[in-house]
């Protein structure tokens, strides 16, 4: 399947607990770090839910 890869622009810190557990999810740990994750609809959603957070990188 396709990839995307996704990176972190924003910290984590005073968000709820459901976007934290979804960073954790996608792989995502630190600001800057950039994970390569497939492009299912469930992958997509859950970069949809922290779009605030995190930057589709090209």
């Amino acid at each position: 399947m396709a990839t995307i890869k996704v990176k972190q622009i924003k910290s984590r810190i005073g968000a709820p607990v459901d976007q934290k557990r979804t960073l954790i999810a996608l792989g995502l740990r630190k600001i800057s770090q950039v994970v390569e994750i497939e492009d299912t609809p469930s992958n997509l959603g859950m970069v949809r839910k922290v779009h605030h957070l995190v930057e589709i990188v090209k």
